[in-house]
């Protein structure tokens, strides 16, 4: 036996070599587009199995496997589950925005289900692919052996259709990878005839035809940044948020229906996300979730607990949930065999160029067969001019070799021609035959012109294909899917948020919630009040104030710390809900408490913030202001508004405009007045300055801001109950620092001064007893008297019980009575 020649090769080098031989053959036949036709070679092969087998749009469906055998057997030497994994999605109107091969039978679902076995299914081409596959038999395109060298392939499809563009294409190589998105036919032909009638154009011209992708599942494209860089460099990130709406129900509750999911979301995966965020109250909101979808169209619903905010509910589920997802794009596709990232303007060069050499190649084969018939034409014609003399040719030959030989000879006519005559038919022979043949030749001559035409002038060259581009556009052109939402700004939360008042309330648990102002019926003074807040034994409203949805709310804690938040973020509640505890919404010391808030409205207006500041007050007596520009950049962890003394804790913050007028009243009765100017503006990180001389066991209760001096007034009212309105020019401005006068008769009967406010006959008040009782009435029920008197009795309270906080509510057009 003769001996075998081992030849020795390093490990490495070989590794090298069948490592690089295996990725080129990953990249250039198997996981990436042609720039071409956007085909990979499976789908090529697919489409081009199916054209031979002849299962046309207009012709009967054929058994799956029948197809997947075909491609197996003659194209591509890989599984059978490669290519039937092709061909289901192909089909599927979910992954592909215009299908190429039209399915009967279980194609799987969006939920992930999977298909039926090719035994099962069966399939023909969409009609639309067939524009895929128009012309290749006018030796448009190069053709290659098969695997065993017995058939020829297509390396590229004519491509009439711009598929890489409107499919798209994903794919994983060796060391790279393509993600494109699909677009709307419309868009992306538009798109091409502007750049056919102006090579020059920029992306930013593209644009205006071709928006955004188009993807199946429609959905919305949120944020426009994203899509502008990859159409620009062929890379970038695209945030694809679902489409939902809200419906109301019964008894104040909503829900959120998803009607539109981001493109390649699996919808049981998504439904299953929202479902175990609510188990693990990751998502406190949501009561109950259903997929409602049917053959008309995809539906999950969100169903609300009530009182909840739809708005903050989405952003939970943008956050958490595919529901919002991105779509990095890499416009990676092969250029004459190598891999390229390219953006818009050279992807539709590419396809541009390429139509224009499958137009040429068309054409030169066109005219090939012209000519060609216009020779034998032109022979005919010979022999129809002299008929006579070709008959007795013939008839004197001994056979039909020789009847060519003597037709030639004595004619001048060529081989072809001469075998065109003996095998003329003899109706040819009539008169009306040789006025056919005539007006045949004619024909053939003007388009051959037109062929030759053609062939020398690109710019019929790109007519054609705005021609060929516009029958495809109406043929097969439909509207968009995927809504574009340019700014991110354009699809705010509080575009879906009436901007209202509503009432916010915070228990000295540390609980929060917002409820409509409506929610509080009027009440005459001295009623008893109606039920509040569900608290406990021990626990009180210790906060109440108005604002409106769209405002910022500053809170400052006793420590002097301030966060901030939306007044909308706030969960709203029932006129008994308890709330939703602060430190669950902001990140508050567990050591610390909110104290007081300032509601805001805009933090971004320069001129705003730069002409308001607030002020600060602390049960020992001092003030501070700084200007509202230092708090205009919010912090999750919050922000040092005021450095408090060990002894001392924040008592009120308010907000001013530079022209206002401070009044600070402390537990004895006792208030005085000064202008903000007295404070000058100080640094965020300072103590204040002494605002009112205090005794030892007295403290401040209470900080009033008034802008119109000349016409409010200011309600005192004690822990017990009474109170009193007075006129603010009782109190005489003074320099800050002093001991202040008398404001309200402190007696065993009234109880410590708890409050003071600024009111008018037209606002209305509320006030809530530390056991959770609220009443509220109108300030015009209240009359003006001296200041130094004890007032009357505004709300009778049970045995042991006092007010626990007050505030005053601008009053509403409304005619509720007890």
């Amino acid at each position: 036996m003769a001996r075998e020649k081992i030849v020795p090769v390093a490990i490495e080098d070989e590794m090298q070599s069948a490592y690089i031989d295996y990725s080129m053959s990953v990249i250039v036949s198997r996981a990436l587009p042609d720039v071409r036709d956007g085909l990979k070679p499976v789908h090529r092969r697919i489409l081009y199995g199916m054209s031979e087998l002849g299962m046309l749009h207009n012709r009967n469906y054929k058994k799956s496997a029948r197809i997947v055998g075909e491609v197996l057997g003659k194209y591509h030497p890989h599984g059978d589950s490669a290519v039937y994994d092709s061909i289901v999605r192909m089909v599927q109107t979910f992954s592909l925005r215009y299908p190429l091969v039209d399915g009967q039978g279980n194609f799987g679902s969006i939920d992930g289900d999977s298909a039926a076995a090719m035994r099962y299914t069966e399939v023909r081409m969409e009609r639309i692919a067939e524009e895929m596959l128009t012309d290749i038999n006018k030796e448009t395109v190069d053709f290659q052996t098969n695997f065993d060298d017995t058939l020829q392939e297509p390396t590229v499809l004519p491509g009439m259709l711009p598929n890489l563009l409107l499919n798209g294409a994903s794919g994983i190589a060796v060391g790279m990878s393509t993600n494109m998105p699909p677009h709307n036919l419309t868009e992306t032909i538009d798109g091409i005839i502007a750049y056919l009638e102006n090579p020059d154009i920029d992306c930013e011209g593209l644009m205006e035809h071709i928006s955004a992708p188009d993807f199946p599942t429609g959905g919305i494209i949120y944020g426009y940044d994203g899509v502008k860089k990859a159409y620009e460099t062929g890379r970038g990130k695209i945030t694809m948020r679902a489409r939902c709406t809200t419906e109301e129900l019964r008894r104040g509750r909503e829900q959120i229906v998803v009607t539109e999911i981001p493109y390649q979301v699996n919808k049981t995966t998504l439904i299953e996300k929202i479902a175990r965020l609510t188990r693990n109250e990751k998502i406190e909101e949501i009561s109950e979730i259903r997929d409602e979808s049917d053959r008309e169209g995809m539906r999950i619903v969100v169903v609300l607990k009530r009182g909840s905010n739809t708005g903050i509910v989405l952003n939970q589920l943008y956050k958490y949930t595919q529901m919002q997802k991105t779509f990095g794009v890499i416009n990676l596709a092969l250029v004459q065999g190598r891999p390229k990232v390219m953006p818009l303007k050279e992807l539709i060069h590419h396809y541009v160029e390429h139509r224009i050499e499958i137009i040429i190649r068309r054409t030169l084969y066109d005219l090939d067969q012209a000519e060609a018939r216009a020779h034998i034409l032109e022979g005919l014609k010979i022999a129809l001019d002299d008929l006579d003399e070709v008959i007795k040719t013939i008839r004197a030959s001994d056979s039909p070799k020789e009847a060519n030989k003597a037709l030639r000879s004595k004619f001048a006519l060529t081989d072809i021609q001469a075998k065109a005559i003996l095998d003329m038919r003899l109706q040819k022979l009539t008169g009306l035959e040789r006025d056919k043949v005539e007006l045949e030749y004619k024909d053939i001559a003007e388009k051959i012109e037109g062929y030759r035409g053609i062939l020398g002038n690109r710019d019929r060259q790109t007519d054609i294909i705005k021609e060929e581009l516009l029958e495809i556009q109406d043929r097969y052109g439909d509207s968009r899917r995927t809504q574009i939402v340019h700014s991110a700004e354009d699809f705010s939360v509080e575009d879906m948020i009436a901007d209202e008042d509503v009432v916010i309330t915070i228990s000295n648990k540390g609980f929060i919630k917002r409820m409509p102002v409506s929610g509080y019926r009027r009440q005459k003074r001295g009623g008893k009040g109606m039920k509040g807040t569900n608290t406990k034994d021990d626990e009180y409203v210790e906060h109440l104030f108005v604002a409106t949805n769209h405002n910022y709310i500053l809170f400052f804690t006793e420590k002097g710390q301030c966060y901030w938040l939306k007044v909308y973020e706030i969960p709203e509640g029932s006129r008994t809900a308890r709330g939703r505890a602060i430190v669950n919404l902001i990140n508050i010391d567990k050591d610390d408490n909110i104290k007081t808030f300032v509601p805001v409205k805009t933090l971004d207006d320069e001129e705003y913030i730069n002409d308001h500041s607030i002020v600060m007050a602390t049960k020992d007596g001092k003030v501070k202001k700084t200007t509202l520009e230092a708090y205009s950049r919010p912090r999750t962890n919050g922000i040092i508004a005021i450095n408090i003394n060990e002894d001392d804790s924040l008592l009120e913050a308010s907000l001013t405009d530079g022209e206002s007028n401070i009044i600070l009243a402390n537990r004895e009765g006792r208030a005085i007045r000064f202008h903000e100017s007295e404070v000058r503006d100080m640094g965020r990180n300072t103590t204040g300055v002494k605002g009112m001389t205090l005794s030892d066991k007295n403290e401040l209760v209470d900080m009033v801001v008034i802008k119109n001096t000349h016409e409010a007034t200011v309600l005192a009212i004690s822990e017990n109950g009474y109170g009193k309105r007075s006129l603010v020019e009782d109190y005489r401005e003074q320099s800050r620092g002093g001991k202040g006068v008398i404001t309200l008769k402190v007696t065993k009967k009234t109880g410590d001064l708890i409050a003071l406010k600024e009111v008018s006959d037209k606002d209305d008040l509320m006030i809530i007893t530390e056991s959770g009782k609220v009443i509220r009435m109108n300030c015009g029920d209240i009359r003006t008297m001296g200041r130094n008197t004890q007032g009357v009795r505004i709300m009778r309270l049970e045995s042991d019980a006092k007010i626990g906080a007050v505030t005053r509510v601008v009053n509403e057009e409304e005619d509720a009575t007890v």
